[in-house]
């Protein structure tokens, strides 16, 4: 029998054995990335060039190379006045024909007495073009809190300006203006038959109204009511008033029509006769 032998198998170290070689290592970072650099590299130099030509453009529009040297009116005024005209056109334009503010210069120009609305615009190369609304003023307009004096103009708005105009006078309490405009163009139609202008219009914080004519005649309506409207107590009013002008022959100073159905007759000498709509006046204003 053949001898066999046994031989001790190798002992393996406890040292694991070092790789031949290592993998490479991979540079994230923001300085290794060079598409990414040249990209942020242009931008930066794009908005360098929109900054470099902006400051070029604000810089060759403030140089005075584009002076204003008129103002064009488009719609010569009828109030405004050439004076107050000159003296806006100084105060508010300031700079050139790109850097004037025109807001500004509408703002200013809105502030002349009669000038309701105002549009301005820029004329190439060196002019400004103005439009005005002027205010059309169809009456006096007296604050009764405060006394103060104002126009009213065909809007129901309410201007300062000076005016010696034959135009109606109205009385009330703040903002009503426009309330009273509408009303006195109402009463007016109603006044017609006899021939007389209403050339005052009065209304009180109670809500109570007056009326004053051209021949000196005041008319107290009194406040709205269901059951007696003011234009009914105007009409029953102006149906009688022709007969008992002739009937009675004193110069009236006030009639009241705060009564249900009839009206009381107060004379320049301070009397008062009562009479009837119908057959005889009934006690009770309203």
């Amino acid at each position: 029998m053949a001898e066999m032998s046994v031989r001790p198998a190798a002992i393996r170290s406890g040292r694991p054995e070092r790789a031949a070689a290592r993998a490479p290592r991979v540079e994230t970072g923001l300085w290794h990335r060079p598409a990414l650099l040249n990209l942020i590299s242009d931008l930066l130099t794009l908005l360098a060039a929109i900054g470099l030509g902006w400051a070029l453009v604000i810089w060759f529009v403030s140089r005075p190379l584009f002076p204003l040297r008129e103002i064009v009116v488009l719609t010569p005024p009828a109030k405004v006045t050439e004076a107050q005209l000159e003296y806006a056109a100084r105060t508010a334009i300031d700079g050139t024909f790109f850097t004037v503010d025109l807001e500004g210069v509408k703002a200013t120009f809105e502030k002349l007495p009669w000038v309701r609305k105002a549009e301005v615009r820029r004329r190439w190369p060196d002019a400004i073009e103005l439009r005005l609304e002027e205010h059309q003023a169809v009456a006096y307009w007296t604050v009764s809190e405060s006394g103060d004096a104002r126009l009213v103009n065909s809007r129901g708005e309410v201007f300062v300006a000076a005016s010696d105009a034959e135009m109606p006078q109205f009385d009330g309490p703040q903002g009503s203006a426009g309330w009273l405009l509408a009303r006195h163009a109402e009463f007016s139609d109603l006044l017609q038959p006899l021939g007389l202008r209403l050339v005052g219009l009065a209304l009180s914080a109670r809500q109570a109204w007056q009326l004053k004519l051209d021949n000196g005649l005041v008319i107290m309506l009194g406040r709205e009511q269901d059951k007696s409207a003011l234009a009914d107590r105007l009409k029953r009013f102006i149906a009688a008033w022709p007969r008992v002008r002739e009937q009675i022959d004193i110069d009236i100073k006030v009639a009241d029509l705060r009564y249900p159905s009839g009206f009381a007759l107060t004379p320049a000498d301070g009397t008062v006769l009562l009479q009837s709509a119908s057959q005889g006046a009934r006690k009770g204003k309203q």
